[in-house]
C-alpha cells in the first residue's frame, strides 16, 4: 500500500463543512499530488483524475454492488441496476431503456414540451424567481417522470414528495440515522409505484411493467432507480446550470442561436461543471491497479467524478464554461457499465428548458439574493438562486425545442 501526504494547512476536507461548499481546492491538489488517495478521515481511497476514474469505472475489480452494500449496512434498498454488477446488472438494464431510452423519452417529448412552457407560464407570472430548483428544476423532473410513467397531475405532488425523499439513496456517507429514513422512503415510494403500475395507462412504465425479462420486485427497482438517478440529477442541474449561465449575456446569447445539438453541446459542459452527483462508491472485489496507483482488495473507494472533470490534463480551461466545447469527456453521469441510465433524460430535458428559457427571458438575470452552496455531498446543489427574467418575448417554439427531450 502507497502512503501519501494528507492535505495541506489551508486546504478544508472535501467532506467538512468548508469543502462542502467549495470542494474543488482539495480536489486539485488530490489529483495533483495523490491521485489515488487512502483518506484517513473517510477510511476511502479518493480517486480525482480522470484517466483513474475511467480505468475504476470500466474495471469488474471495483463492484458497484458491494459499494452499495457499504454504504449502509443491512441496506434493504431494491433490486436494481445500482446494486448488481455484471450478468445481473446487464440483464437489469436492457428492460430499462423501455422507460428512459430513446422512444420512450420520443414518446412523451410534445407533453413535456407543453409542461416546460407551463413551467415559463408561471415564472413569467412571479417576473422574478425566490428559488430556480423549487420553481423551475423541481416542476420540470416532477414532469418529466410523471409522464413517463404515466401519472396524473394529481399524483405529481406525491411523486416530488417521495422523490425528494429518496434522493439521499445516493450518498455513500450518508450516516445511518439519515440512510435509515431514504430506505424508508424507498419502501413508501415503491408501493406508490407498485400500485400504480397496476393501472398504468399506455406509457413507457406500462411497458416496463409487461416486460416478462423482470419481476415484479426487479421493475420496482428499475422505477426507483429511475427516480432516484433521474428526478433529483434534473431537478438540481437546472439551478446548477443557471448559476453558470445567467451572468454571461454571451453564453445565453450563443443558447439562443444554437441549434438542438449545440443546445446539448452547452448542457453538457454545464454538467461537467457542476456535476448532481459528484461521486460514486465502489468496493475492491481483489488488489486493483489504476494509472495513479494500487488499491488493495476489501477497500471502500469514491470515484470522485467532480474532480476528474475538472482535470487539467484533459479540459483546458477546467474551472471555467466553454459551452461550445467538443469533445467533452465529462462524467457527470459516471462511465463504464454503470453509466447513468438516465444520462439522456437529464441532458435534454435540461436543455430543453434552458433554451425554451433565454428564448423567452432574453434579459433574464441573477437576482439580488447571494446563492449558495448546500452543504451536503449528494446532490452537489445550488441553494437560494433567485432570477429577474425579465421581459416576456412570448412563447413560440424555439429552434431547438422542436427535437425536444427525444431527439
Amino acid at each position: 500500500m502507497t502512503t501519501t501526504p494528507g492535505l495541506p494547512a489551508g486546504i478544508a476536507h472535501p467532506f467538512s463543512p468548508a469543502g462542502r461548499i467549495d470542494p474543488y481546492p482539495a480536489y486539485d491538489w488530490l489529483r495533483a499530488h495523490a491521485p489515488v488517495h487512502r483518506d484517513p478521515m473517510s477510511g476511502m481511497w479518493l480517486v480525482t483524475s480522470h484517466a483513474d476514474c475511467v480505468a475504476l469505472l470500466k474495471d469488474p475489480a471495483f463492484s458497484a454492488a458491494a459499494g452499495q452494500r457499504e454504504r449502509a449496512r443491512d441496506d434493504d434498498l431494491p433490486v436494481s441496476m445500482l446494486t448488481t454488477d455484471g450478468a445481473d446488472h446487464a440483464r437489469l438494464r436492457a428492460p430499462g431503456a423501455l422507460l428512459l431510452g430513446p422512444a420512450a423519452l420520443a414518446s412523451v417529448e410534445d407533453a413535456v414540451a407543453a409542461d416546460a412552457d407551463a413551467v415559463l407560464d408561471r415564472a413569467a407570472r412571479a417576473g422574478t424567481l425566490d428559488d430556480a430548483v423549487e420553481q423551475l428544476g423541481v416542476p420540470l423532473a416532477t414532469a418529466v417522470l410523471g409522464r413517463l410513467f404515466g401519472l396524473g397531475e394529481d399524483d405529481w405532488g406525491t411523486l416530488a414528495q417521495l422523490a425528494r425523499a429518496v434522493s439521499v439513496n445516493l450518498d455513500p456517507l450518508a450516516p445511518p440515522p439519515v440512510a435509515r429514513l431514504g430506505r424508508a422512503a424507498m419502501g413508501e415510494l415503491t408501493r406508490f409505484l407498485d400500485a400504480h403500475a397496476e393501472q398504468a395507462p399506455p406509457s413507457p412504465l406500462a411497458r416496463l411493467a409487461a416486460d416478462p425479462r423482470l419481476t415484479r420486485q426487479e421493475m420496482l427497482g428499475v422505477l426507483g432507480l429511475a427516480v432516484v438517478g433521474g428526478w433529483q440529477p434534473l431537478a438540481e442541474s437546472i439551478g446548477n446550470a443557471l448559476y453558470w449561465l445567467l451572468p454571461r449575456p454571451d453564453a445565453r446569447a450563443a443558447l439562443r442561436s444554437a441549434d438542438a445539438e449545440g443546445a446539448l453541446t452547452a448542457m453538457d459542459e454545464l454538467l461537467r461543471l457542476e456535476a448532481p452527483i459528484p461521486f460514486t462508491a465502489r468496493v475492491t472485489l481483489r488488489e486493483a491497479t489504476l494509472p495513479g496507483g494500487t488499491i488493495p482488495a476489501g477497500q471502500r473507494v469514491l470515484a470522485v467524478l467532480a474532480a476528474a472533470n475538472r482535470d487539467p490534463a484533459v479540459f483546458t480551461d477546467p474551472a471555467e464554461p466553454v459551452f461550445d466545447r467538443t469533445p467533452n469527456p465529462h462524467l457527470a453521469f459516471g462511465g463504464g457499465p454503470h453509466f447513468c441510465l438516465a444520462a439522456r433524460l437529464v441532458r435534454q430535458a435540461g436543455a430543453l428548458l434552458l433554451t425554451r428559457l433565454v428564448h423567452r427571458f432574453p434579459d433574464a438575470n441573477p437576482g439580488s439574493s447571494t446563492p449558495s452552496w448546500a452543504p451536503t455531498l449528494i446532490p452537489r446543489r445550488i441553494t437560494g438562486l433567485s432570477v429577474e427574467l425579465g421581459a416576456d418575448a412570448g412563447t413560440g417554439r424555439c429552434p431547438v425545442t422542436g427535437a425536444g427531450v427525444g431527439a
